[in-house]
């Protein structure tokens, strides 16, 4: 009800405060300000600065070209790992979501059997996430080296190419499918007013959290938030997520 109402007020150009514990979703980096003794987190309609997402898409482009480079020897070992390990090909292409809705190829390296996609209606009675997210911990399509690449995130890494090519960033709104974006609600559309990102404020603060309402909650005040630096803190902090081995 209350992030109805936000979205609309939003819509409206309406200014609007909100108590924190009611949309916590926008706490993490928004400032508070109270209104007697009463704390209140302002939730202003903006457009986003020109020059800063020019510093942005130069952050963007400048790391992924880096990355590509140093990361080109891993990215060649994990080819081989990928080929030996189970039939198929190397990279998996998928197609997702990004900004304004327009679709474009994902790349990833494979973590999965060949026939992944084929199998995935008969594991819907063991989806751990809520709502429209799938997500099985122990997933029975996922190979050998693929879990060992999700753990730790090196299946991702090719999405540096996709960064390049400007059809993601290096932070931003988890890409989506198709068939996800089909059953959001009118509300759920912010998280696409921004380039989807490799790494993100869900990744970050709730990469296990089942709830579908924390992931497109995250996403959201991450659009409503955004700044150059709150991207560089989440790039700080990845890299810990990344090391501490959480993915799954």
């Amino acid at each position: 009800m209350v992030i109805s109402m936000v979205e609309e007020a939003r819509i409206a150009g309406i200014d609007v405060r909100v108590v924190p514990d009611m949309y916590d979703g926008l706490a993490w980096n928004a400032r508070v300000e109270y209104v007697g003794q009463f704390p209140t987190i302002p939730l202003h309609r903006r457009d986003f600065p020109i020059g800063g997402f020019l510093l942005k898409r130069v952050l963007d482009a400048t790391v992924s070209v880096i990355g590509l480079a140093v990361t080109a020897p891993v990215m060649l070992a994990i080819a081989f790992a990928v080929r030996l390990d189970s039939p198929g090909p190397i990279f998996y292409k998928a197609q997702r979501i990004g900004r304004k809705g327009r679709a474009f190829s994902c790349y990833k390296f494979r973590t999965m059997v060949q026939n992944a996609d084929k199998l995935k209606a008969d594991l819907e009675h063991m989806n751990e996430r809520d709502s429209v997210l799938f997500k099985i911990k122990k997933d029975p399509r996922i190979t050998k080296v693929g879990r060992v690449l999700r753990k730790y995130s090196l299946d991702e890494l090719p999405q540096f190419y996709n960064v390049l090519k400007g059809d993601m960033s290096l932070v931003g709104p988890r890409p989506p499918m198709a068939a996800e974006v089909e059953q959001y609600d009118l509300a759920h559309l912010r998280r696409l007013d921004v380039l989807p990102g490799i790494t993100g404020l869900w990744q970050v603060e709730a990469r296990q959290d089942p709830s579908f309402d924390s992931y497109i909650s995250l996403d959201t005040a991450y659009v409503e938030n955004w700044s150059l630096i709150m991207d560089l803190r989440i790039l700080a902090r990845t890299v810990g997520v990344v090391l501490s081995g959480t993915g799954s």
